[in-house]
């Protein structure tokens, strides 16, 4: 492949260096959201058919913390390649938003929920209500993630950036 004439490396400037750039975001956003998808949206559900409630909710809350960290460092990275590059606007701010979701979802919600585990969760109770709520809190921010990770993946992280594939 003759990297200087290829129009997918290259930007409108030709430098390669953006198109190196523009194949990073593309792998982390793939990683982050794809891990996203397939660890709530797969994953979960079979460990919940497969496995006793109690082990399926303490497997999947690791593999949904795992995908967090993940989500984190893959976030901010995005992040950072826009403020380095001073590409900033709507894009930027469902980084942003999808970040602090992660950040709320895992050391906010996450603990608050684990705590309740430990104290017991007896059916009916103050404690298995209040779990619910938060679970439902939870999931809904998963949801919404889900979906603001789909839209930057259907449009890119840049304006235009998947206007060349």
């Amino acid at each position: 492949m003759n990297w200087k004439s290829s129009k997918s490396v290259t930007n409108k400037a030709g430098s390669l260096n953006s198109g190196y750039l523009a194949y990073g975001e593309k792998i982390l956003l793939t990683l982050w959201v794809g891990g996203m998808w397939f660890a709530g949206y797969v994953v979960a559900p079979i460990l919940f058919q497969m496995l006793d409630r109690t082990t399926a909710g303490n497997v999947a809350g690791q593999v949904f913390a795992v995908t967090s960290y993940i989500g984190l460092a893959c976030g901010l990275a995005l992040i950072l390649g826009l403020v380095f590059t001073r590409a900033n606007g709507v894009r930027m701010w469902l980084l942003v938003i999808m970040v602090a979701v992660i950040v709320v979802g895992q050391f906010v919600l996450a603990p608050m929920m684990q705590e309740l585990k430990l104290a017991g969760i007896p059916v009916g109770s103050d404690n298995a209500s209040q779990f619910a709520r938060l679970h439902g809190l939870s999931s809904i921010l998963y949801l919404v993630n889900s979906i603001l990770g789909l839209v930057l993946v259907l449009f890119g992280i840049r304006a235009g950036s998947y206007a060349q594939r």
